[in-house]
């Protein structure tokens, strides 16, 4: 399948709101699309020394050749401090690297945040995006997808209980499947 997508969960935390809104948009593909996890939880901190020595983790080598046949990519993260997790951030670094072979470059790409709270992580929706300018990482400018009282939304088996977020999981997930074969189409 060419429209593979990558989902990445900005938590290691195994019951996370993260990994469950990320199961919960593997649930909800369109049609002609395969969603996929990919896992950031096993990457040792970034240091460039591995790269310049050759002594790259084995993890490293995974998560890169993975995310090389992937065409596109989905984030969603909490906010941490105002900001994007650090697992998070090491995930990009690590895909960022060595030089001039970056995994990310021209993928099209979407931010979903979230939080317990009110606030539903503006800081590390923007500043994910941020990042993401640097890298080439095209990204969905609308509908911007932050989620508030994100705690709200599961059942005990991790489920979305509300068919109004349903559809509003599934209308943003359907609008970065549109934008992404627009963008595939222009190139």
């Amino acid at each position: 399948m060419s429209n593979r997508i990558g989902i990445i969960a900005g938590s290691l935390r195994k019951a996370s709101y993260s990994k469950k809104l990320a199961q919960a948009v593997v649930d909800l593909q369109p049609e002609g699309f395969a969603f996929e996890i990919v896992s950031i939880d096993n990457l040792p901190i970034y240091n460039q020394d591995f790269d310049d020595f050759n002594e790259v983790p084995e993890a490293y080598t995974a998560f890169r050749n993975k995310l090389k046949d992937i065409k596109g990519f989905i984030f969603i993260t909490p906010e941490y401090n105002r900001s994007i997790p650090g697992v998070l951030k090491n995930a990009v670094d690590v895909g960022s690297r060595p030089s001039g072979e970056s995994v990310w470059d021209n993928k099209p790409a979407a931010v979903f945040s979230s939080s317990p709270g009110n606030i539903s992580a503006f800081g590390a929706n923007h500043h994910l995006r941020q990042c993401f300018v640097y890298l080439n990482l095209p990204t969905m400018q609308q509908p911007e997808v932050y989620i508030a009282n994100v705690a709200e939304w599961f059942d005990d088996n991790g489920k979305i209980k509300s068919e109004d977020s349903k559809k509003f999981l599934k209308s943003a997930v359907d609008a970065y499947a549109e934008w992404f074969n627009k963008l595939q189409g222009d190139q």
